[in-house]
Parts: structure tokens; sequence; C-alpha cells
């Protein structure tokens, strides 16, 4: 199913994108993980999956393959979503880690290696040593977004893990601001709306009775 507009990446963090991967930005909720198509979607726009690789994985799928696992993927964004909420605003703990168990499950199932590889544009002489993952099966699609969660979890002070102000927004961002006071998802969303119901607060209050 196509979506209506891009995915939102403002969270300063790719595993909180993953989280903010649904959220009403306007009026309507959207998922962008709903079916497999939309998850297909979503990697690609999140650059965590190559084209060629999402293109193959869709070719090779038997029906309702990609589906069954856009729904493992909104199961495992609900259920870090569970642990972010708990833990936004303080620093993590060593005896968190067995709250992260599914995660390491995950990532454990990846098929990573090492290759070393021609640096672009100096044949003469660079190497240098790259990432490169087998793709063997849909599952392995979940991998990278496992790996922006423990990225999340390994580099970011969870003390500036933050949830949006706005009074119905859900999405959450990682506050790297100077002095981190960032408040809103963005100011082209809940920041305008914001300071548009600021204003109209202003305007009441000048009228004559406060009519």
């Amino acid at each position: 199913m196509s979506q209506p507009m891009p995915a939102l990446f403002i969270a300063d963090s790719p595993g909180l994108d993953f989280l903010n991967s649904v959220a009403t930005p306007i009026d309507t909720p959207i998922d962008w993980l709903e079916d497999g198509e939309g998850l297909l979607g979503w990697l690609r726009q999140a650059r965590l999956a190559p084209d060629d690789v999402l293109k193959s994985i869709r070719a090779r799928a038997i029906p309702g393959e990609i589906d069954r696992l856009a729904a493992q993927a909104r199961s495992l964004r609900e259920w870090f979503r569970g642990f972010v909420q708990t833990h936004k605003g303080h620093p993590l703990k060593t005896a968190d880690l067995s709250k992260l168990e599914p995660l390491n499950e995950l990532l454990r199932r990846d098929e990573a290696f090492n290759e070393i590889v021609v640096q672009e544009g100096d044949e003469a002489s660079g190497f240098r040593l790259v990432k490169s993952r087998r793709w063997a099966s849909p599952e392995t699609l979940l991998i990278p977004i496992a790996e922006s969660l423990a990225d999340l979890v390994c580099q970011e002070d969870f003390s500036y893990v933050k949830a949006c102000e706005g009074p119905v927004c859900t999405l959450l961002f990682a506050d790297h601001t100077r002095g981190h006071a960032r408040r809103w998802c963005s100011m082209s969303l809940c920041g305008n709306r914001a300071k548009q119901a600021a204003h109209r607060r202003r305007v009441k209050a000048e009228l004559p009775n406060n009519v």
C-alpha cells in the first residue's frame, strides 16, 4: 500500500525514526509499516537496505511473506517503544541489559562479513575494509533495523531521549541541541501548532472582558 506522504525522519536518531514510523503528522494516523510494501518503502527511505536488495527480496518472496515480515517489524517496534518510554529521560544502567535480550537474539541472526575493496577514485594505492551482508531471506531486512536500535542503546544518552510536547503527538527524538532545550518533534509540525495556539490565547486575553 502506497503511503500519502514520505516517512518522517526528524528524530536525529535512526532507531527513534523507526519508532516514529507510525504517527499522526496532520490529522489521520499513518503507519508506514502497515504492510509489506510499506515496510520496503520505509527501508528504502531510511537507506537501511540497498535498492537492489529490496527488489530482489520482493521478487523472490512467496505470497504474503513480506506482509508477515511487516507484522514482525511492527511487533519489534512496539516492544522497543515500551523500552524507550520506560527509560527515556534517564541514563541506562547495566542492569537494563537483560531487558534487551530480544534485540540481542535478533542481532545474532546476522550474516555480516567484512571484505577488502578498492577505494573509489584511488585504484593505484587505496583499499578499504567494508562491511557486507548476505541477504539470504526476507527476515534479513530486520537486521539493519535491529542495528539502528542497538546503536540508540549504545551511543545515545537516554537522558536526552524525549517525547514531543505536542498534546497529541507520539513522536520521539534525541535532543542534540545546545543546552538540550528541544521541545518539539519539528518546528514545522508541533512547534508551529504550539506557536499558533499561544497566539490565539494572547489574542483572546486581550479582548474586552476576555470573551
